[in-house]
């Protein structure tokens, strides 16, 4: 039985390998240790340090002498602008916008990332009998944009080259 199943499970790998799919493993970051404050509470730093300690090389300390590099975010912003209204007058659509400022340096003046900022956008339509499932949708939105978000940071981050002292 379990060399039918070999025998079956054995294109679809062949399949999967051929399109150029792999796992994403670990990233290499340019540093070993990572202070950034904030990372106590909730929000992108929190999201951000757990992703980095499971997802790459570096390690996220609580002391920013014992760190590399030091991530601080400058900005951290979420909006919402009306982007259409009905004939009567009413909302129809919303545009959704988080941004988030960051810089990466190593605590001498050098930067691995100079001043940053990342915007991401999402168009929500809106509809005055679903208010509250539309506010719910809303804040589902942002959680996605925060995951977005997190995983442009980390790109960025693996990109990074040291700073030439």
């Amino acid at each position: 039985m379990q060399h039918i199943r070999r025998i079956a499970l054995t294109p679809l790998l062949v399949l999967v390998a051929a399109c150029g799919f792999h796992l994403r493993g670990t990233a290499d970051l340019p540093f070993n240790t990572l202070y950034m404050p904030g990372t106590t509470g909730t929000g992108i730093a929190l999201d951000l340090a757990r992703n980095i300690q499971a997802g790459t090389n570096a390690k996220v300390v609580e002391d920013p002498k014992g760190a590399e590099a030091i991530l601080q975010f400058t900005t951290e912003a979420r909006e919402k602008e009306i982007l259409s209204l009905t004939g009567t007058g009413r909302v129809r659509e919303f545009r959704l916008r988080y941004r988030v400022g960051f810089r990466v340096h190593d605590g001498k003046g050098n930067d691995f990332i100079p001043l940053n900022t990342l915007e991401l956008t999402r168009d929500i339509s809106f509809n005055d009998a679903e208010v509250l499932a539309k506010e719910s949708e809303e804040q589902l939105l942002f959680r996605d944009m925060q995951s977005d978000m997190v995983q442009q940071i980390l790109r960025r981050l693996s990109a990074a080259k040291k700073p030439v002292a």
